[in-house]
């Protein structure tokens, strides 16, 4: 079973940064890609940034330039350091994660993961 656990949501206020960190844990022999996601009110999940192992990155372009996802393998977290905060990044932030798991059967499957969510508030 696996878990992916954010941290590190909140207020702040236009202008500000914030941190989000998402642990996966659980028997995991190796994760292809992490990133995050959001869902603002009364809008559709959408990408906000990812990172493949052994590096490609991806951001929306909303965030581009604010935003920088990173991750620490040996910990299988990922991070999302959020600058100059923008009202319309209010939103519910959910980790994602592709896993390589073992299953029933003894064989090793790939498998997507998601994160309870962590809320951002950005106030203007």
């Amino acid at each position: 079973q696996v878990q992916l656990v954010e941290s590190g949501g909140g207020l702040v206020q236009a202008g500000g940064s914030l941190r989000l960190s998402c642990k996966a844990s659980g028997t995991i022999f190796d994760i292809r890609s992490m990133g995050w996601y959001r869902q603002g009110p009364g809008k559709q999940r959408e990408l906000v940034a990812t990172i493949h192992s052994g590096g490609p990155i991806n951001y929306a372009d909303s965030v581009k330039g604010r935003f920088t996802i990173s991750r620490d393998n040996t910990k299988n977290t990922v991070y999302l350091q959020m600058t100059s905060l923008k009202p319309e990044d209010t939103a519910v932030y959910y980790c994602n994660a592709d896993c390589q798991v073992a299953v029933s059967t003894g064989l090793l499957e790939w498998h997507e993961y998601w994160g309870q969510g962590t809320q951002v508030t950005v106030s203007s």
